[in-house]
């Protein structure tokens, strides 16, 4: 057997060659026994998202802005609940047919036409993973200062070309070197370092809480600073703050259906994700205000980065007691941040990877690849090149809102929760999904025309002079971008029917190619026909696990 044979992962062996580029063990629907997600993993792992450092700092930027702390929160609790429905929404068809955002892609943007928008998310999650890694280095080297206060004076010895230090790419080094074992579990299993980090890091963020109190005998000065805008500058400062908390989580948005294809019944990725995400991330901003507020009274300066105040702990001569306890915080917010990359962008880069290249890459190897390409981007260069690079990061996946547009319209108006999966793993061109040479040109047209409306306010985000009016529109981006992407889509649909609409009368969740419903009554009329002679089970979840298993018999 050749080298290449030998790379190759599993999957059928008499696949045609276009198949072959459609399908692995990894695209196919997930199989019951993995589909493992309970309603709690799905709060775990909330909770243990919000919990990171841009979280933390998230208030920072809006009490700098010029709104008071309690304006700047409440902020945060209208994005975050405004956010959440979205996510709920794409999750959907991942928790009902168990498929993730490559192949629930595929039903929109065409089998062939999904790709770019697989590419365009995949880099994003390898580069991020590169920028979080960075951070994470920093939280490492707390941690040994902690425990090897002479950590701070390791002598450098890389050239200044290197655009770091022997001690900051150390810690670097060892955050990303702990983090490839996380890589190596399924996603079905990484739930449990997701409970993990929900036990551990929220008491170490309490903790820190509640010392910075102590510490300097009260809240500070921030809580009681009133906001500096008034009129309509408050407002738009508002309205600012409320999309930045939104456009931070558009790939959560856009990847959800990954982790929902894990969940052992569609529930569990509903109501549980409705209510943790506002929440969780609501309660760790707080917790950045008081701490950061707290931090003006002791030091004369607030200082929002816990990292950067955790440091100054250690400054002089700190007792045991403190050394202690800055390095539980500093390893807790290790944790915090290896749990975030592995969500946000290890599993993201994997499931993209694997849809780009299925023959010889499943989710594993996509984690490590983004791995790899982290660690080879130097990203601590691309962090001090730019004051504007990671804006220019959180600019960009704004349009991601535009996928998830198409994505959402589809599911819940063009199709009306109708799939048919075993279009989706192949290239016949009497497909439901084969469109126009296996590319929706609707999809593509209102794509773009999502990106559009802000291409102008996304060139003044990353440094250019642009009317006002454009700045506005782009301050409200993932709605715009949403909404334009879903009426352009919508509008042509109408005017352009895509193949099995017509039969999609009403809303109702089923796979019209085994004839398999999760509703509570006989099934839709496309799949009376295809199974006219067959009963089944109105259950959901015993539903949905019958048309898994066909599925991955037949395709």
């Amino acid at each position: 057997m050749g080298i290449i044979q030998r790379l190759q992962v599993n999957r059928a062996h008499d696949l045609s060659y276009s198949e072959s580029f459609l399908q692995n063990e990894d695209l196919l629907p997930v199989p019951e026994e993995k589909q493992t997600w309970r309603s709690w993993n799905f709060v775990a792992f909330w909770i243990a998202d919000s919990f990171n450092i841009n979280t933390w700092m998230i208030a920072s930027s809006m009490v700098q802005l010029g709104l008071s702390w309690w304006q700047a929160w409440l902020s945060v609790w209208i994005g975050y609940g405004v956010v959440a429905p979205f996510i709920v929404a794409n999750a959907r068809p991942g928790a009902i047919f168990h498929v993730t955002f490559p192949v629930v892609a595929r039903t929109s943007f065409g089998v062939w036409g999904s790709l770019w928008c697989v590419f365009n998310r995949g880099a994003m999650a390898c580069i991020w993973y590169g920028v979080q890694a960075s951070i994470g280095g920093s939280c490492v080297l707390v941690m040994l200062r902690a425990m090897w206060p002479s950590v701070n004076n390791i002598p450098n010895s890389m050239p200044a070309s290197s655009g770091t230090n022997t001690r900051d790419f150390m810690c670097f080094f060892l955050f990303w070197l702990i983090s490839l074992p996380a890589i190596w579990f399924p996603i079905d299993k990484i739930r449990h370092l997701f409970t993990v980090k929900a036990a551990v890091v929220p008491i170490a963020g309490i903790t820190f809480f509640i010392w910075c109190i102590v510490k300097a005998h009260g809240v500070g000065p921030i809580i009681h600073q009133p906001a500096t805008l008034h009129g309509s500058d408050l407002g738009w400062a508002m309205v600012s703050s409320i999309m930045s908390c939104i456009s931070n989580m558009a790939t959560l948005v856009t990847n959800a259906p990954d982790f929902a294809s894990r969940a052992r019944t569609p529930a569990a990725a509903g109501l549980p994700q409705l209510l943790t995400v506002p929440l969780g991330f609501s309660i760790v901003s707080f917790f950045g205000v008081i701490v950061s507020s707290s931090s003006q009274a002791i030091y004369g300066e607030a200082i929002w980065s816990p990292i950067d105040l955790l440091g100054r702990f250690l400054d002089g001569e700190p007792s045991h007691a403190t050394r202690f306890g800055v390095w539980f915080i500093a390893a807790s917010f290790i944790i915090a941040q290896l749990g975030t990359n592995i969500s946000a962008n290890s599993i993201s880069a994997g499931c993209d990877l694997t849809a780009l290249f299925p023959r010889y890459i499943n989710i594993r190897r996509g984690g490590y690849i983004a791995a790899i390409v982290g660690l080879c981007m130097l990203p601590w260069n691309l962090l001090k090149s730019s004051n504007s690079f990671t804006s220019y990061l959180s600019a960009y996946s704004v349009f991601l809102s535009s996928i998830a547009g198409v994505m959402i319209t589809d599911y819940y108006v063009i199709h009306r929760g109708h799939y048919n999966l075993k279009d989706l793993y192949h290239a016949r061109t009497d497909g439901w999904y084969w469109y126009t040479y296996g590319i929706n040109f609707r999809a593509y047209a209102a794509y773009i025309s999502g990106i559009l409306i802000n291409v102008v306010g996304f060139a003044g985000a990353t440094g250019r002079s642009v009317p006002l009016s454009a700045t506005r529109i782009y301050e409200m981006s993932f709605f715009t971008g949403l909404g334009v992407s879903a009426l352009v889509y919508f509008a042509l649909n109408l005017l352009f029917p895509v193949r099995g609409a017509a039969e999609c009368t009403r809303f109702e969740e089923v796979d019209v190619s085994t004839g398999v419903g999760v509703g509570t009554g006989a099934g839709a009329e496309a799949a009376r026909r295809a199974r006219a002679s067959e009963e089944f089970d109105s259950d959901k979840k015993s539903a949905v696990s019958e048309a898994v298993r066909s599925v991955r018999s037949q395709v």
